[in-house]
């Protein structure tokens, strides 16, 4: 994700006032009066274990595949849906959940056999199959769904999920928290699952989603898109979009299909940014290893929303998106995509990575990055809410703040510090052991300093645990000094 770069400056206002909309009136649902406590519901099954978002997620199963069959009426702004979830048991179930907000559910079968179920809370889906799951068995659930699906209020870059564009379509996109507005699933980053996607739009009306382009049906006024992901992904980087694009299709030197979608008015100004995608990921591929998608290509919004996002294979823009934000997009493909976090604890290792992949292209194209790296220094050194956010557990609601800035150079004194031939080749071997699962933060830590022999928990330490300003060993290492 890149942020819009004055959000960033409004984060700790946002933060504020996002406070105040967590006290809620007692509801008149009796759905809503159900809802645990994090730690009870954490106790009945729902959670998956991050700390920050303790029920998010679901334990008890682990899922495969998510098969959507949905239908989306942009007049009406109704959807309606069917999933078919695939997971597999990791321990005796009575019962387990699924995570779903805003949409009503009116039927789920498990195994085929009809399931009793409770939505609770704001995003539980409690199901209860008619015969209990032994651990390590298969099964799939199907869940028949609809309603009008709602965004999601985010404390550091606001409304994110499912949001109706300015067009007249409709998008998904948003972190920590965006699948579950339109779909069920387990809406963790731990639980990476393939993806396939029927969308069905009136006719004049196009379908976009993640990965490779299936066939497409027209049948009394309506058409049907299909898509398919194989490589797991993690459910926040799932996205459908609705509206009437523009498509363009190309390959990549290797045959990989690319993809690039525009809506209505987009596509004069960001065609001539987005025909350089080819040429970032070729370089890219030689400093993190080679392209680990399936599919590449864009889809480009009209809206200026709060951010531009890495969903996978196919980044979401917003309206302000630049040729930065382009190279910062599709190095998530490598870090956060293909190599995901365990915890939102982690996400340096997907933001401090694709904001340093920004100042690799300017290398490319001629920038000295040890004398921008020094200014940078040099100007910041006063500014104690520059060196404040800590780049690794930096608590709940602060895992925006600082990535995209303090992340980056910290990055650069990182490969300044190992050398260039220990920090390249150690990335590689990261994307490379990581490939399609998780990691976090210390696991990093402790690669670096394999790699590179040396000690460097100092170093992490003052960059990316502490608050504040490093020491000058830290912060000038002798790869940058005059």
């Amino acid at each position: 994700m890149k942020a819009r770069p004055y959000l960033i400056a409004l984060v700790l206002i946002v933060l504020v006032a996002g406070l105040l909309v967590v006290f809620r009136t007692p509801s008149n649902d009796p759905a809503k009066q159900q809802e645990t406590s994090p730690e009870a519901a954490v106790e009945a099954g729902a959670g998956a274990g991050d700390t920050y978002y303790p029920t998010d997620g679901n334990s008890g199963y682990d899922v495969t595949l998510y098969d959507l069959a949905i239908t989306y009426e942009p007049g009406s702004r109704q959807l309606d849906g069917v999933a078919s979830v695939t997971a597999t048991a990791t321990s005796d179930l009575s019962r387990f959940n699924l995570d779903l907000e805003g949409l009503k559910v009116s039927e789920v079968k498990v195994g085929g056999q009809p399931a009793k179920f409770a939505q609770e809370g704001d995003h539980e889906l409690v199901i209860t199959p008619a015969t209990p799951l032994a651990k390590g068995r298969p099964f799939t659930t199907v869940v028949t769904y609809g309603g009008k699906p709602t965004t999601i209020d985010d404390a550091s870059l606001g409304r994110s999920g499912w949001q109706v564009s300015s067009t007249g379509g409709a998008f998904a996109a948003g972190q920590p928290h965006s699948a579950t507005t339109w779909f069920p699933a387990n809406d963790t980053p731990r639980d990476k699952a393939a993806l396939k996607v029927a969308a069905r739009v009136p006719d004049g009306w196009t379908a976009i989603s993640n990965g490779l382009e299936g066939p497409v049906t027209r049948e009394g006024g309506w058409t049907t898109f299909t898509w398919s992901e194989e490589t797991p992904l993690a459910t926040y980087l799932a996205t459908v979009a609705i509206d009437k694009f523009e498509v363009v299709r190309s390959q990549l030197p290797n045959g990989t299909p690319v993809l690039d979608a525009y809506a209505p008015g987009t596509s004069a100004a960001k065609k001539p940014i987005q025909a350089q995608g080819p040429a970032i990921l070729a370089y890219l591929e030689t400093k993190f290893g080679p392209y680990p998608q399936r599919a590449a290509g864009s889809i480009w919004v009209a809206d200026q929303i709060g951010f531009s996002l890495e969903t996978q294979t196919r980044p979401i823009y917003a309206a302000w998106a630049d040729l930065e934000t382009v190279v910062h997009e599709n190095a998530h493909q490598w870090f956060g995509d293909s190599v995901s976090i365990k915890n939102w604890a982690d996400i340096c290792l997907n933001e401090c990575l694709a904001s340093y992949a920004q100042w690799l292209w300017l290398e490319k194209e001629g920038t000295d990055l040890d004398q921008r790296y020094r200014e940078g220094v040099e100007q910041r050194r006063e500014r104690s809410s520059f060196w404040a956010p800590k780049l690794y557990d930096m608590g709940k609601g602060n895992e925006f703040r600082g990535v995209y800035d303090k992340g980056l150079m910290g990055m650069h004194a990182l490969r300044k510090t190992v050398g260039d031939d220990v920090f390249f080749k150690a990335l590689q071997s990261w994307t490379a052991k990581h490939r399609d699962g998780n990691a976090t933060w210390p696991e990093f830590e402790e690669h670096f300093k394999q790699a590179s022999g040396k000690p460097l928990d100092g170093f992490f330490k003052a960059w990316f645990r502490d608050s504040g300003i490093p020491d000058d060993q830290y912060l000038l290492p002798v790869g940058v000094r005059r």
